[in-house]
């Protein structure tokens, strides 16, 4: 089985974060894989996974990278491959991270979420991959669903929360 998204981390030290977007793929059977790579200790390494990257099979990269955070927009540079990042927040709440990940030049884009917002970055990953697998879709309504009901859920719980001066 060959993987449909990558996981890219500048350092290990991200892989709690990371861990997120992994447990969701899992959760919705996308094959997928890890690396830590580092646009600026391992630059080589970093270019040879991108420019393979399309040939590999892979459909969507996840990026993930803080302070100068280069690692999203380098990869984005070298493959016409999807490629979402993901600031971590290391230094500077991670604003750092955010800025240098959100600011690419034009014609070199990169899909960005929130700091730490590795969950964010596999759903969005999902969702790129069902506009053409009808059962990666199918999966991903599941979730939604679930979403809903939670909410739904909670509310309903909510009125059985008293007050002296709450009214429903």
């Amino acid at each position: 089985m060959k993987p449909l998204v990558s996981i890219i981390m500048g350092s290990t030290s991200d892989l709690p974060i990371l861990k997120k977007a992994a447990d969701f793929l899992d959760s919705m059977e996308i094959p997928f894989e890890m690396n830590a790579l580092s646009a600026h200790r391992t630059p080589r390494e970093v270019e040879q996974f991108a420019t393979d990257a399309e040939g590999r099979g892979l459909k969507v990269i996840i990026a993930a990278a803080g302070m100068a955070a280069a690692l999203p927009g380098v990869i984005a540079a070298m493959t016409p491959l999807p490629v979402i990042g993901v600031p971590i927040n290391s230094t500077l709440e991670g604003r750092d991270a955010l800025l240098s990940i959100v600011q690419m030049p034009p014609g070199i884009a990169v899909a960005t979420v929130g700091i730490n917002g590795a969950l964010n970055a596999a759903v969005l990953a999902t969702q790129m991959l069902a506009l053409t697998d009808t059962a990666i879709a199918a999966r991903f309504a599941e979730y939604r669903s679930r979403l809903s009901d939670k909410i739904v859920k909670a509310n309903n719980e909510l009125k059985e929360v008293n007050y002296k001066f709450k009214t429903n």
